[in-house]
């Protein structure tokens, strides 16, 4: 029997149950427990109201058995129809999918398998389509994620992933409040998109009668902050870039930014490592990750590598190479690159070339030369080295931090370099501005908490640790 075939009978007893005066789509419903908890303190002989989602239908003649699937947990439902009186219509014209009410007693099978008996049902909603019956075959995980709703019905361990990132967050808050960072929030609507490089998505306001742009990065505000009197800030911020799609980025995702007055790199270093130490315990019980096969001991020391070593190794590019250096020295490790690039775009390809690495984790890439780091402070004793790190785990990056700059006159310099080599389109003079009323010296740290819960949740893409990924419209 083919969809339409289903859907067609399912609407026939829809009509059915609405010629016997049966709301298929039901009101609130009080239930007394949620399966999830009458399962873990199951008791013979308790009435009880329950309510789920149909999962399963056995029939024997006048009687059946149904799996109840709630939020966590499902619970088997003896139906009787002699018993059902005013309700046994709805028992007649029950379907898989359909979300009931129960009101019975609880007793054990010869078996011992907990049971509730029905004395009443309650239809709440009718699904009019049936389930995917082999979901774990389904070859097209694009429909997983275009469908997601049907996803997270079929595989409770996929909701898992999700219940494991809701952990993920309520940790990470946890840890921060207890410390007294304030939780704010920043615009997400920008005239002037910084604190990061990144394409940003466009849009207009009518009533201002001016472009907008969604934030690439909070990280400018957060700052402000700073200026105003606030010493330790975070914002669990939904960023945006309109650039690649991949295993590791998606275009709306989710940061977690820190800031603290009078802290430094090394001081975020030491944060970074304390909050996913947290992290660890507070969701696996243990400082060890399993991820795809690797097993990561997060016992400290963590290891440290220099980027402006490995680029000197690899490629013999130095920090004060000019970009036909830099090109020169490029193509001689037999390495394809245009002419006419700035030297920052340059040292980005290298970053990604040396990405290729497998990097042990966890590890802290420091050392990046300044030109990549226009809102960090520089080295007193090697201006062309930024005071900045990049946090790998498993080869992915996961964190970014630095000392921020709060020299206003040095920071405008950077900008205008930034706006000459193109990497802006507008200086943020408000930023600006709030850094000349002295912004304390502070570090700044992000965290992707997308590729966190792909850590911790043993996931190999970012598609996999976000509820509705987004993909590319569907053709008509």
């Amino acid at each position: 029997m083919d969809i339409s075939e289903i859907y067609n009978q399912r609407l026939e007893k829809l009509a059915r149950l609405r010629a016997e005066k049966i709301a298929p789509y039901g009101e609130k419903f009080s239930a007394t427990s949620t399966i999830y908890k009458l399962k873990n303190s199951f008791k013979e002989g308790e009435k009880v109201i329950i309510c789920g989602r149909v999962m399963a239908l056995r029939s024997h003649g006048k009687t059946s058995f149904i799996d109840l699937r709630g939020e966590k947990d499902k619970i088997q439902v003896y139906v009787r129809k002699d018993n059902l009186s005013d309700s046994a219509v709805i028992f007649e014209n029950l379907d898989i999918g359909d979300i009931v009410g129960i009101e019975g007693e609880t007793f054990l099978t010869k078996t011992k398998e907990p049971t509730v008996k029905a004395d009443r049902l309650t239809l709440l909603s009718k699904s009019l389509k049936p389930l995917p019956e082999k979901w774990h075959g389904l070859k097209d995980v694009e429909i997983r994620y275009r469908q997601r709703y049907l996803d997270l019905i079929s595989n409770p361990q996929i909701k898992e992933v999700f219940l494991i990132r809701n952990r993920i967050i309520t940790a990470v808050r946890s840890f921060l409040d207890s410390r007294n960072f304030l939780e704010v929030e920043t615009p997400m609507l920008q005239f002037i998109p910084g604190g990061a490089a990144g394409k940003p998505f466009k849009t207009y306001h009518e009533e201002f009668k001016a472009d907008m742009y969604l934030r690439i990065a909070p990280e400018l505000y957060l700052k402000k902050l700073l200026v105003a009197g606030f010493d330790n800030v975070y914002e669990i911020n939904r960023s945006f870039r309109n650039e690649g799609v991949s295993t590791r980025h998606n275009p709306e995702f989710t940061m977690l930014e820190v800031y603290s007055a009078y802290s430094d790199c090394k001081g975020m270093m030491d944060l970074v490592a304390q909050i996913i130490r947290h992290i660890a315990k507070e969701v696996l019980g243990r400082d060890k990750i399993n991820y795809q096969g690797k097993m990561i001991d997060l016992a400290l020391p963590w290891k440290e590598k220099s980027f402006a070593q490995a680029v000197k190794d690899r490629f013999g590019i130095a920090p004060g190479d000019s970009a036909g250096e830099m090109v020169e020295k490029l193509r001689k490790s037999g390495r394809k690159v245009e002419a006419g690039l700035s030297r920052s775009q340059i040292v980005r390809i290298v970053e990604d070339l040396l990405s290729e690495d497998d990097v042990s984790s966890p590890v802290f890439v420091t050392d990046y030369f300044s030109l990549l780091c226009p809102l960090a402070k520089n080295k007193t004793d090697n201006p062309e080295i930024s005071e900045r790190f990049e946090l790998f785990i498993a080869g992915m990056e996961v964190a970014n931090a630095y000392s921020e700059l709060n020299d206003p006159i040095e920071q405008r310099k950077r900008f205008e370099e930034d706006l000459k080599d193109g990497a802006q389109e507008k200086i943020d003079d408000d930023f600006i501005n709030a850094l000349e009323y002295g912004m304390p010296p502070a570090g700044g740290l992000g965290i992707g908490i997308d590729r966190l819960v792909m850590l911790f949740a043993d996931q190999p893409s970012i598609r996999d640790v976000i509820l509705f990924p987004h993909l590319r419209p569907e053709k008509d």
